[in-house]
Order: C-alpha cells, then sequence, then structure tokens
C-alpha cells in the first residue's frame, strides 16, 4: 500500500470481528514496530500482547469500554526508561521511542488489513497487574488487534497553515 493511502485509510477502530489474527499478520505488526528509529539506537520498550479470550474480567479492570473485548488481542506498550538515550538536559527518550514504535506497529497493522485504536485512558496499575509488567517498564499506550467490524468515519483534521511554522518566517 502506497504510504499516502496507508495514512488515510488507518483509524481508529471501535468494533472488531471475532476473527483471530493469523501468526504471521501479527509477527509482521511486531517487527514493524521493532524498526521504529529510537534514540542512540536504544530500543527502550516492551511489547505485551495479551489475548482477550479467557481475560475479560481483567481487561474490563484496565479500559472499561466492551469494544475492547471484541478484538482477539490486545496489546501493551511500554517504556523502558533505564535503558533509555537521556538529552544533556536530562530529558529522557523513553517515552517518545516507545510512541514511534507503537505507530509503526499500528500502521503495519493497517497495512496488514487490521484494526487498532490508541488507547491512553486506561488504568495503569490495572495494567501492570494483568500485562504482568515489570517495575521498571512504564505503560504509555495500549491498542486491541483485529479484524475491523466498522467502518471509518471522515477524518478532520488541522491544515497545514495551522500546525506548520516555517522557522525562516517566524517572527522573532
Amino acid at each position: 500500500m502506497h504510504f499516502e493511502n496507508l495514512i488515510q485509510t488507518r483509524y481508529s477502530v471501535r468494533a472488531y470481528s471475532d476473527k483471530d489474527v493469523q501468526e504471521e499478520k501479527l509477527q509482521a505488526v511486531l517487527r514493524a514496530a521493532l524498526m521504529a528509529p529510537t534514540a542512540v539506537n536504544q530500543q527502550p520498550f516492551r511489547f505485551i500482547v495479551l489475548s482477550t479470550r479467557g481475560n475479560e474480567n481483567e481487561l474490563r479492570r484496565v479500559y472499561k469500554r466492551d469494544w475492547l473485548l471484541q478484538a482477539p488481542l490486545v496489546i501493551c506498550a511500554c517504556a523502558a526508561p533505564d535503558e533509555a538515550w537521556s538529552r544533556m538536559d536530562g530529558r529522557n527518550y523513553a517515552d517518545v521511542d516507545t510512541v514511534i514504535a507503537m505507530d509503526h506497529l499500528i500502521l503495519a497493522a493497517t497495512e496488514q488489513g487490521l484494526g487498532t485504536c490508541w488507547i491512553a485512558a486506561f488504568d495503569p496499575e490495572a495494567v501492570r497487574e494483568v500485562f504482568l509488567l515489570q517495575e521498571n517498564w512504564e505503560p504509555i499506550a495500549l491498542t486491541p488487534l483485529g479484524y475491523a467490524a466498522d467502518a471509518p468515519k471522515p477524518k478532520q483534521r488541522k491544515s497545514v497553515q495551522e500546525r506548520v511554522i516555517f522557522a525562516s518566517q517566524a517572527k522573532r
């Protein structure tokens, strides 16, 4: 799929079919996440894949929306700050690197014909317990992974003129 088409096709899926995700598609999206650029190539993240089947009650503690449970899988993207590069002012890049990797995963899922939905409104303590996170891993985002059972709504985005400033034209 051409990149422009890929980014136009991707949307936040909030209804999933019960069709299983094939192992080769799961591996493809995970490999894409691992190809994401990271500061000093530290790759300070972990992805935990959890089946929704048999984990419904635990996942309801994590996120209250029932549509999360429709997808066969949920993926938790975690940052590992103690493994990350830090800028000279001390800014640790673990969360940034993790977000980039998650974006690669989501775009790869779209290319594979799978649906995702970026979730940040979760209970972090419940995530730690349900996904069995190590103490030094920080949950950053979740996404269900499965086949969409809904259709995208028209996207509304701000214009380039509203969001981009060319430094040569900026007032100083």
